[in-house]
């Protein structure tokens, strides 16, 4: 962190005093909230490249999907109507099942095991990405997700029939082995839906949670620690090429600031969360035995239905993760 600080500090006066006329302004699209801990991050890095590119990049963050809905953040990155962005790049294992590596149940369930998976897999993702006129910068975690409810619940049978708001492929599948019905519905959209009934459940982090303040409309948190999902910031690659290398060095520094950055503050935010959640009213605590088992068993389809989509380049960041534990 040292070396990183002492690179940043003299690259931002090297580039400070070299301020080019030509100096750009990057609008960076963001799905969540100004306050959640991942806009926080991101609005840090922001000011991170401001300061050390002396101003020639100065990226203005966007939150709560007001510039692009958050579907929609890949595709305006890739296509040039936004140059960096913010997007949790399961919500596209159409394009490819690798990108929903951080969404397999039940594989990497705490902070430990979702950094082996994710340096076992960011090599492959990068690649996929710079084929898509991307490049990868950093990601961040989610804490573990959780099953919210507006009742008790204590068996798969129990979620039956129950509209459930899906972010990707993963979660619609869950709602679908599990007998509930998935609805879309973007981060930014989380507490209307709840409000008016068109979602009753959601598997998320304890901080979308608090985050949407969801105790409004919902009563109980159930952790299951399913998975560790990562929002990842990317780059246009005509943009990323296009930046000087001074400009390179000083984002690719702070994308490191911000990674270790928001690392922790996901840990630290996971029981802030779900004490919050508590203190709003609800009922927060582990599911138990017979819903796990059964959760379990979802999982397990799951897995060999992404294992099938993904092939051997899948199986490879599989292989690599379990030797690395």
């Amino acid at each position: 962190m040292k070396k990183l600080s002492t690179f940043l500090a003299a690259t931002a006066m090297t580039a400070a005093g070299a301020t080019s006329a030509l100096a750009e302004k990057w609008d960076m699209p963001l799905a969540y909230s100004a306050s959640n801990y991942h806009s926080v991050t991101a609005a840090e890095f922001a000011s991170c490249v401001t300061t050390g590119t002396g101003g020639d990049i100065e990226i203005v963050t966007h939150p709560s999907g007001s510039l692009f809905p958050g579907a929609q953040i890949k595709r305006a990155i890739q296509t040039g109507q936004a140059p960096i962005g913010e997007r949790l790049l399961s919500g596209h294992q159409n394009e490819n099942a690798v990108f929903a590596i951080d969404s397999i149940p039940f594989l990497a369930t705490n902070f430990e095991d979702s950094n082996k998976l994710w340096a076992a897999a960011e090599p492959t993702i990068s690649k996929i990405l710079d084929d898509q006129n991307l490049h990868l910068l950093y990601a961040v975690p989610w804490p573990p997700q959780g099953l919210y409810f507006k009742k008790e619940v204590n068996s798969v049978a129990d979620m039956k029939g129950i509209k459930f708001r899906s972010y990707n492929n993963a979660t619609a599948r869950l709602a679908e082995l599990t007998g509930m019905l998935p609805v879309t519905i973007e981060a930014a959209e989380i507490s209307q839906a709840f409000a008016t009934g068109v979602a009753e459940s959601m598997i998320s982090s304890g901080a979308t949670g608090y985050d949407r303040k969801v105790w409004e409309s919902l009563t109980h948190f159930y952790e299951v620690d399913a998975w560790m999902p990562r929002n990842s910031i990317i780059v246009n690659k005509d943009s990323w090429n296009g930046a000087s290398d001074a400009s390179k060095a000083v984002m690719t520094a702070c994308a490191e600031l911000a990674e270790y950055a928001g690392h922790w503050r996901a840990v630290q935010y996971t029981d802030f969360t779900l004490n919050g959640l508590r203190a709003g009213g609800m009922t927060v605590g582990p599911a138990g035995d017979k819903l796990v088992g059964e959760l379990n068993e979802a999982g397990k389809q799951m897995i060999k239905e992404w294992s099938e989509a993904a092939g051997a380049e899948g199986q490879a960041i599989i292989d690599a993760y379990l030797a690395s534990k």
